[in-house]
C-alpha cells in the first residue's frame, strides 16, 4: 500500500511539525517490557489508548501540523486506526534509529521547519512542554526531552543530521548520552526541556495509573482503560479468594 504524502512546505502551520513515532498495536510487538505485568493482548489495548490520547494531545496544539511515522508494514493498520485525524507516513528502514532519521529527512530537510518527534506513550505530558520545545528550536539547532531512565521522549531539529541517531544504544539507558555526544561532534547547539517519563516498565505504569486517578483528563482514554483493568483484576481476586 502506498503511504500518504507528508504535508508539503506550503501546508497550513507547516513551520511547526509534530511527528508521533508509533507502531501498530499488535499483541507481542508493542511495549514488550510490560509483559511481566500485563498479558500481551492487554498491553496492545493499553498501547492503543496511549496512542489515541497522544494524538489528542498533539491536536490540542495551535498552529502545528501533526503526522504519524511508523514502520512500512504498519501503515495500513495505523491509517485505519487514526482515521482522518492526521496522515500516517512510512519510515525508511527498520528500527527506531531509522524512524527518527526518516522524520527529519522527510519533514525537515530543506523546508525551513521546526520539527519534533514525540514517542507515542507520553499523552500525560504537559502541553506547555511541547510549546517550549518548538520555542527552543528558534534559538537552538536541537531540542531534547530527557527521560528519567537515560533515554529521551522527544527530539526536535530544523535540519536532518543522518549520523545523529546511532542504532547502537538507542532505546536504552545510554540513548541520551549518545545523542548529546554526537550533537557535540556535529557542533549543534542543544536545548533541553523538562525531564519526564514514558511508559516502559511496570514502575512507569504504576506511576501513570496513580497520576491518572487524580487527573484523568490528562489522558482520558488511558485513564478509563486503567480504571476498568484494575476493576477486572479486583473482581478476579475476589472470585479466587471465594473458592
Amino acid at each position: 500500500m502506498e503511504s500518504p504524502t507528508p504535508p508539503d512546505a506550503n501546508a497550513r502551520h507547516g513551520e511547526r511539525v509534530l511527528v508521533i513515532m508509533a507502531k501498530a498495536p499488535r499483541a507481542g510487538t508493542v511495549k514488550t517490557r510490560l509483559s511481566p505485568t500485563l498479558p500481551a493482548i492487554a498491553v496492545a489495548e493499553l498501547y492503543r489508548c496511549l496512542l489515541d490520547d497522544t494524538l489528542t494531545l498533539a491536536a490540542s496544539l495551535a498552529e502545528v501540523t501533526v503526522a504519524v511515522m511508523c514502520p512500512a508494514a504498519d501503515v495500513e493498520e495505523l491509517t485505519s486506526l487514526v482515521g482522518h485525524r492526521t496522515c500516517v507516513v512510512a519510515q525508511a528502514g527498520e528500527g527506531l534509529a531509522a524512524g527518527l532519521n526518516s522524520v527529519f529527512t522527510q519533514f525537515a530537510l530543506g523546508k525551513g521547519r521546526r520539527v519534533a518527534a514525540l514517542d507515542s506513550d507520553s499523552p500525560h505530558l504537559p502541553r506547555r512542554v511541547l510549546e517550549e520545545a518548538f520555542d527552543t528550536l528558534v534559538v537552538r539547532d536541537l531540542v531534547v526531552g530527557p527521560t528519567h531512565d537515560g533515554g529521551y521522549y522527544l527530539v526536535g531539529a530544523k535540519s536532518s543530521h543522518p549520523t545523529l541517531f546511532a542504532a547502537e544504544g538507542i532505546g536504552t539507558g545510554r540513548a541520551l548520552e549518545g545523542l548529546l555526544a554526537e550533537a557535540r561532534v556535529l557542533g549543534l547547539s542543544v536545548g533541553l526541556v523538562d525531564p519526564f517519563y514514558d511508559v516502559d516498565v511496570a514502575e512507569d505504569l504504576a506511576r501513570l495509573a496513580q497520576e491518572l486517578r487524580r487527573w484523568p483528563a490528562r489522558a482520558p482514554r488511558t485513564a478509563l482503560w486503567l480504571s476498568e483493568w484494575e476493576a477486572r483484576q479486583g473482581e478476579s481476586r475476589s472470585r479466587t479468594g471465594a473458592l
